[in-house]
Order: C-alpha cells, then sequence, then structure tokens
C-alpha cells in the first residue's frame, strides 16, 4: 500500500496565543504519538494537509509523515474543529506498526436506484454513516458501497449482508440495520382513508335531525 508523504514542521510554541497565531498563517497545530514515543509538538501547512487527504480514503489515508527528516507511518485519530467555520484547528497524528490492527470507521454510500420503493413514495434510507471495522492498514478500505437497485418497500439490508474484503472484520452487532427501505404512501392507500371519511359525516348528518326533533 502506497503512502502519502506528509511533511510536518517542529519547533513550534505552544499555547492559545502562538496556536491562534499559526492558524492565521493558514497552518494548523498537531501532535503525534504513538506507542513507544514521546509525543511530538507538530504543525502541518493547511493547503499540504488537504492535498494528502484528497484521495479516496480521505482521513483514513495512511499517511508518512516526514518530521526532522525522520518519517513516520501513521494516520489521523483526532481532528478539532472551529465551532462556527468548522475549519479543522488541530490535529492529532497516531504512529502505526503496519502489522498491528486497527480500527477504523469506513464512510458507506449508496448507489443505484431503488424503483419499486420510489413508485410507491418510499425512500431509501441509510441507517448510518460509517461502518467500524478492524484491519491492518494495509487492507484499510477506502468506503463501502451498497447497491440499492433491487430493494423493495420495507426491505432492510443488515450488517452481516455486506461483504467484508480479506482482512477486513466488522465491529458491532450482524443483525445491525444500515439502509432501510422506507414504505411510502400511494393513491391506492388515501381511497379507504376518505371514504372512511366521507362515511362518518354522512353519518353525522342523518343523526343531527334525530337529534333536533327529540328536543
Amino acid at each position: 500500500m502506497s503512502q502519502t508523504t506528509l511533511v510536518l514542521q517542529t519547533g513550534r510554541l505552544t499555547g492559545s496565543p502562538a496556536a491562534r497565531r499559526l492558524r492565521a498563517g493558514d497552518v494548523i497545530p498537531a501532535v503525534l504519538y504513538g506507542q513507544g514515543m514521546k509525543p511530538v509538538t507538530v504543525a502541518v501547512v493547511r493547503r499540504d494537509l488537504r492535498q494528502a487527504l484528497s484521495g479516496p480514503a480521505g482521513f483514513n489515508t495512511v499517511l508518512s509523515l516526514e518530521v526532522d527528516g525522520k518519517k513516520y507511518p501513521a494516520v489521523i485519530k483526532e481532528v478539532q474543529r472551529h465551532p462556527v467555520k468548522r475549519s479543522v484547528s488541530h490535529v492529532d497524528f497516531l504512529q502505526i506498526d503496519m502489522r498491528e490492527l486497527l480500527t477504523v470507521s469506513v464512510p458507506l454510500h449508496l448507489e443505484g436506484e431503488a424503483k419499486a420503493v420510489l413508485a410507491q413514495g418510499g425512500l431509501v434510507d441509510p441507517a448510518v454513516d460509517t461502518i467500524e471495522v478492524e484491519c491492518t492498514p494495509d487492507n484499510m478500505p477506502n468506503q463501502f458501497v451498497v447497491d440499492v437497485t433491487d430493494m423493495q418497500p420495507g426491505d432492510v439490508i443488515r450488517l452481516s449482508s455486506l461483504p467484508m474484503p480479506s482482512g477486513v472484520t466488522a465491529l458491532g452487532d450482524p443483525d445491525l440495520v444500515i439502509v432501510t427501505a422506507i414504505h411510502g404512501t400511494t393513491e391506492a392507500d388515501a381511497v379507504p382513508e376518505a371514504v372512511e371519511g366521507a362515511a362518518a359525516e354522512a353519518a353525522d348528518g342523518e343523526a343531527t335531525p334525530g337529534a333536533d326533533a327529540g328536543e
């Protein structure tokens, strides 16, 4: 598996004022840590980070971080965002062992058009956005794609039905519903309701004269 190289800056000052100055210059404060190493305070150019994560794996991209001439295989463990702008304000990089298992959340995407569901006014709804799996960095999937073309109203797709690539294990309840085909309301469904409403109005009309006569 090829790794995307990302050069990190070292020697940055810590503290909120220093972090604000970095962000003003489009540089993001960050930290690199991992088993057997002392955490390293670093920074990354926002443009370089965006480019490194622009591939299909997105935030699950396996990175080769270059720090003072030394390279570390790593992934993004956590990002913090500005509460309003939603721009990345801090990054945690985790050094990894390419042979060890990782737990990652992989995006779930739907493809195709469930015509039978749409014809009845229904819709296909993804119950989850990501699938949590365990795998080595070499086997990490970029995404899971589910074809919903043949789904019928009321159908569900469960986690156990999602094919896993070799070396990848899905975590969680196998019966977890990940996609649902929701029923809609058709004209045929609406007719009985209309008939019932008309019958109720007629019954009310017949009962009213009798009530007046008895007074």
